[in-house]
């Protein structure tokens, strides 16, 4: 199992950091996230040691109090946490998104004020673009900004959002026509608005309510929520990098990184569900032999581990590009795509190599058989990288004719 997933080219900071991710990973969350996980609680105490470990300022430059790692780093730190628990990775990932945003777009201010209790874990970051019919399409949402003065009034709903009731830290993407006359292109009329509130559910400060928990199949124990905007009253100094109508741009950068985290998260666990099925499969026996030993085992563990090499390499590759400066949109629409699709097909493999094990609550991989749908969907549908792959092989393979 060592063998597989491994990465070229680490610094010993990047292996010294694995390491004890990796060790914080065996020791503090497998033992107790299945059962955690059966509960939907949040793990508070696994929350805490990720603190302590100062994995919240992984990325956040050392010069704001974090450790100045690259995306590289953290998405081998996700693949290590998701491989635990698929959830706790969830509640670092919008961390990290909204604070690559203020690293990149914010204002000094902005970085000055949130960055170093980011990097600390005195501010949890969560981000909000989805609407409840919005689906793929950014574009369609109806959240707006109206100017008042110094303030800008914000209404609209919200949906999906990943530690909507444990942030207090929220960019918020809506529709703002200030500046931007009828006819400008929608893409062009958006504006991400950075959002200060108390953790919790109900009403969380003036005009804006976190309703509650969504009910989901799997990947509990973190929060998802719809968030509720209603005579929201923020100051135009809370407008991300202080212009509007650049809201579209931040999100699409913000939401690389973010693919590059799931396609990472499915990387993980994968890796987990090999271990569980290589496992199972050298200690069941059937017709006097371990079911190890049968070919039709054999190759199904053959093919998981391809799957899992496979996904890691692209994974990285994404990463790395993004870490050199360059676009990397097609990369991490790769890897998002093969990633999600490799760790729903090795779950599934070894839910079948388990038996009828596998539905049993007992056992691990049927917390992985629920868990792996949402990386499918997560961060853009299947259907969404493929659209966005093709379109940037047209860029690259133009047809001079």
């Amino acid at each position: 199992m060592a063998r597989l997933a491994q990465t070229a080219g680490l610094t010993d900071i990047q292996r010294e950091i694995l390491s004890t991710v990796r060790d914080f990973v065996d020791e503090e969350i497998i033992p107790v996230a299945t059962e955690l996980e059966h509960r939907d609680e949040y793990p508070q105490a696994i929350v805490d040691g990720l603190k302590e470990l100062g994995l919240f300022g992984l990325m956040i430059p050392e010069e704001y109090g974090g450790l100045g790692e690259s995306l590289l780093t953290y998405a081998l730190c996700v693949e290590e946490i998701a491989r635990g628990w698929m959830s706790v990775s969830g509640i670092i990932n919008t961390h990290f998104i909204v604070a690559y945003m203020l690293k990149q777009h914010g204002t000094q201010e902005q970085k000055d004020h949130f960055l170093p209790r980011m990097a600390a874990g005195d501010i949890r970051g969560a981000f909000s673009m989805s609407e409840p019919a919005l689906g793929s399409d950014v574009s369609a949402i109806t959240s707006k900004a109206v100017k008042d003065g110094e303030e800008y009034v914000l209404n609209g709903q919200k949906m999906w959002l990943t530690n909507g009731g444990t942030s207090s830290l929220v960019a918020v993407l809506v529709r703002s026509d200030e500046g931007h006359p009828e006819g400008t292109a929608p893409h062009k009329s958006m504006t991400t608005f950075l959002v200060e509130k108390e953790p919790g559910f109900g009403e969380v400060r003036p005009g804006l309510t976190i309703p509650g928990k969504i009910d989901k199949m799997g990947y509990k124990g973190v929060d998802t929520t719809e968030l509720i905007m209603d005579g929201l009253r923020i100051p135009a100094d809370r407008v991300l990098g202080g212009v509007t109508g650049r809201g579209f741009y931040q999100m699409m950068d913000g939401v690389e990184v973010g693919r590059v985290n799931v396609a990472a998260r499915g990387c993980g666990v994968a890796q987990r569900a090999f271990e569980l099925g290589v496992q199972y499969a050298q200690q069941r026996h059937t017709f006097g032999k371990q079911i190890a030993q049968h070919q039709a085992i054999q190759f199904k563990l053959a093919e998981m581990a391809t799957k899992v090499e496979a996904a890691h390499a692209m994974m990285v590759n994404a990463a790395r590009k993004k870490d050199s400066g360059e676009r990397n949109d097609l990369e991490a629409g790769m890897a998002k795509y093969l990633a999600s699709e490799y760790c729903k097909e090795v779950v599934e493999d070894a839910f079948r190599i388990h038996g009828g094990y596998g539905f049993s609550k007992e056992y691990e991989i049927e917390r992985l058989y629920r868990e792996a749908p949402m990386l499918l969907i997560g961060e853009g549908t299947a259907e969404i990288q493929k659209m966005i792959i093709g379109r940037r092989l047209l860029e690259e393979y133009r047809f001079q004719g």
